[in-house]
């Protein structure tokens, strides 16, 4: 089954192997996109979030087929001419990081939100990252990430 859509900017044909391929085994395996990571399987978890026609998606629960036509963003699709995303800086300014296994799923609900509401309360920044598991920190760093994501994004005039 072919597929075509734009991945990050760029468009893209791929042969599914089966119709049951699911959006994160595409990426990882067949595009050798590896920012998006395996979490549960079942979309809780979140660290397989990438954007798919602007919404935040768990890519273990979505189907590669149902992309065709689509436009899909993921980490690796961030940066502009080897320069971070503000959202990606943000969460390296406020080290944000620990393990990075739940990082991606993170930087990307955090893009998703500030494109819809570039000025997000404390409620909608804590519901957003909430959406993504972590086991190495309280969340703290990271809703201060989100919170120099926004105010890097305002400077800059992105917003």
């Amino acid at each position: 089954m072919l597929i075509k859509f734009i991945l990050n900017g760029d468009p893209v044909e791929v042969h599914l192997k089966s119709a049951d391929r699911l959006l994160v085994d595409l990426l990882r395996e067949d595009l050798q996109l590896t920012g998006t990571k395996h979490g549960c399987g079942i979309g809780a978890c979140g660290t397989c979030t990438v954007i798919v026609d602007g919404a935040p998606v768990s890519s273990c629960l979505q189907l590669a087929a149902l992309c065709d036509g689509s436009e899909v963003r993921t980490v690796e699709g961030l940066d502009q001419a080897g320069v971070l995303h503000p959202v990606q800086q943000a969460f390296i300014n406020k080290t944000a990081l620990q393990c990075g296994i739940c990082i991606p799923g993170h930087v990307m609900q955090c893009v998703s939100l500030i494109e819809k509401n570039p000025n997000p309360s404390d409620e909608e920044i804590r519901a957003s990252a909430d959406s993504v598991y972590c086991r190495c920190t309280g969340y703290v760093k990271i809703m201060d990430a989100y919170r120099e994501a926004a105010a890097l994004i305002k400077k800059a005039g992105k917003a």
